[in-house]
């Protein structure tokens, strides 16, 4: 048999089954936590969508984040589902492929719009007077940008691992098909793979950290320098949602894909970022933010009146 070209047309993803004993409570736990994260979500795009109050970059920017988020979890979440719940754990080799595209672009599409956004924030808050009619007229392509560099630049290093030979082990230690996994079990050397995607994480995942880091910084010295205390905290507000998300998602997404090591810790930090910040996000934007706080409780108190109408 020749070692040197690609026989495995399938893969089998381990999952959790360290954890056999437990697959009951993770696939309810993984699916209140999925559907939860759909409404959290979709609740969210749909108050901004619909209300008139809401209608300002900042929201417009995270209504774009929350239909992110479902998709990002729908990538991931129901093959997972699909494991936990009926052992159907062989995906193909295309569709391997395809998942870990499709997983990556959005993941690298989070990095640039949390970038997007932390900028409108820094914009409103050290240039308010222009703000709203520079960033009006910017918002949409603001939006589409992170879209173009994550479909481009998720390409590069599936492309280089796709091109990997797979000629006997399939077995991937993960719950979805992962750069670091997939580069282990190649019989040729992942090296110039390895490369490619830590070159690759860098540009996509640390770069827009370091921005990240850069523009809180001068928000920072901008919020100090506002005399009255509720000036700051009504600036301090506008970004702590946001600074929370970020934290969260870029974390965990630097350990796991700048230095891509396959450990077996990645899994779980995976699970952080694919699965529990998404869940978080409709939370966090919702109870640590008074306008989307204000309208989801007007909306509640018109729908048990009109509740109690009907009754």
């Amino acid at each position: 048999m020749d070692n040197n070209s690609t026989i495995v047309t399938e893969f089998v993803l381990v999952a959790f089954e360290d954890f056999l004993q437990f697959q009951i409570l993770l696939f309810i736990t993984c699916f209140f936590v999925y559907i939860t994260c759909i409404i959290g979500n979709m609740i969210i795009f749909l108050l901004i969508l619909f209300d008139a109050s809401l209608h300002a970059p900042m929201y417009y920017f995270i209504s774009r984040f929350s239909i992110l988020e479902i998709i990002f979890v729908s990538i991931i979440v129901p093959k997972l589902l699909d494991i936990l719940i009926a052992g159907r754990n062989r995906i193909g080799f295309g569709a391997c492929f395809f998942q870990l595209y499709c997983a990556d672009t959005t993941g690298v599409v989070e990095c640039y719009l949390l970038t997007v956004m932390v900028f409108d924030r820094h914009f409103a808050i050290t240039n308010p007077l222009q703000y709203l009619i520079i960033m009006s007229q910017w918002s949409t392509r603001l939006a589409v940008f992170p879209w173009v560099v994550g479909l481009v630049a998720a390409l590069i290093p599936t492309i280089f691992t796709a091109s990997l030979n797979f000629c006997g082990p399939n077995m991937i230690d993960h719950f979805f098909c992962d750069l670091a996994p997939l580069q282990k079990l190649a019989c040729s050397d992942p090296f110039v793979s390895n490369l490619v995607t830590s070159m690759t994480a860098i540009i996509v995942v640390l770069l827009p950290f370091i921005i990240i880091v850069g523009f809180y910084t001068h928000i920072i010295i901008a919020i100090l320098k506002i005399k009255s205390i509720e000036g700051k905290n009504k600036a301090f507000s506008t970004c702590s949602s946001h600074l929370i998300v970020s934290s969260l998602f870029f974390c965990t997404g630097i350990i796991v894909y700048v230095k891509p090591s396959d450990s077996q810790h990645d899994k779980f930090l995976a699970f952080v970022y694919t699965i529990v910040v998404p869940l978080l996000n409709p939370f966090i934007y919702t109870f640590r933010n008074r306008d989307v706080k204000r309208v989801f409780f007007k909306v509640l108190s018109n729908f048990h009146k009109e509740m109690r109408k009907s009754n």
